[in-house]
């Protein structure tokens, strides 16, 4: 038995959720690849998989398997490279995780410079507004907003961002500028189902508390809540950089600064490995350079003008 080539068919089965998939995916037969499973499965005397009619999963040993896998055909692939004669011209598929509209603005254009700089790289971006494991989905590289509680992953820490409160200048011209997050229990304030709901949290001498908000306007996403505060319909509370594009045209305007929570690291994050592939290590240098310019580039500013 190729016991590589059996790793890649496990591999593939296990990103793909099926055997039909895979097999496509890798140009080969559905009965060839049944049987590089079933000889990899008698060779380890595990089984992998669970296996009904309908679909397919990983066993709590085909879990810890598919985490060697990976490490082992990274380091194949990395030795490979090292050998190739256009040294340090990354190669490879890459694939990178990061918070939907984060990703939309800023993760996702950066990858496409990269990939415009590095051709041989095949980049597969997934942006989720969840916690991605990184090692379970087959993840390289993800961008984290929070403080990382997983130990098996390195986080490299870039910048941070804030818990912002913004209202449209003419709102606050009809309503006035709140001195205290109190104040917003009689305004009109713009939801949005994740993360705050119905209270926002604040800080004041080192002391967190909540405040409950009421409006007219709900969304399951912040893009258009954004959208709804610049039009004038009320307070929103957003991290930073959600609004910052309309914060710099002046069309929000950020108050209680005073209040904010602590502010929220900015992290580009990856599973421990001794040996990380030419194509990974680049790539994490890029996009913590193209973080620093963003960060560097569209600053929210401070204090209501």
């Amino acid at each position: 038995m190729d016991k590589l080539r059996a790793m890649q068919v496990f591999i593939h089965i296990a990103d793909e959720g099926s055997l039909t998939a895979a097999a496509r995916v890798m140009a080969s037969s559905l009965p060839a690849m049944v049987r590089t499973l079933a000889a990899l499965e008698t060779h380890l005397g595990v089984r992998l998989f669970n296996r009904t009619t309908r679909r397919i999963a990983l066993t709590d040993e085909g879990r810890r398997y598919l985490n060697h896998c990976r490490t082992v055909l990274s380091s194949v692939q990395d030795a490979e490279e090292s050998l190739n004669t256009q040294a340090g011209e990354p190669r490879g598929q890459l694939v990178i995780t990061a918070p939907v509209l984060f990703g939309q603005m800023y993760v996702a254009p950066a990858v496409t410079r990269f990939v415009q700089r590095y051709p041989e790289v095949h980049c597969r971006v997934l942006l989720h507004d969840r916690v991605v494991n990184l090692l379970d989905e087959g993840v390289d590289v993800g961008v984290r907003i929070g403080a990382l509680e997983d130990s098996s992953l390195v986080a490299q820490t870039v910048f941070s961002i804030r818990r912002i409160v913004v209202a449209s200048p003419d709102y606050l011209r009809k309503h006035g500028v709140p001195s205290h997050p109190r104040e917003l229990q009689a305004a009109n304030c713009v939801r949005f189902t994740a993360p705050s709901g119905p209270w926002w949290t604040f800080h004041d001498k080192g002391k967190t508390f909540n405040v409950p908000v009421t409006g007219n306007l709900e969304f399951n996403n912040a893009a258009p809540a954004v959208d709804a505060c610049a039009a004038g319909m009320g307070f929103g509370m957003f991290i930073s950089y959600q609004a910052a594009p309309l914060v710099q045209q002046k069309k929000l305007v950020v108050v209680l600064e005073d209040f904010e929570p602590p502010k929220r690291p900015v992290s580009v994050v990856y599973p421990h490995a001794r040996l990380l592939p030419a194509r990974t290590r680049i790539f994490i240098e890029w996009m913590k350079n193209e973080l620093l310019q963003l960060n560097h580039a569209a600053p929210v500013p401070h204090r209501v003008p």
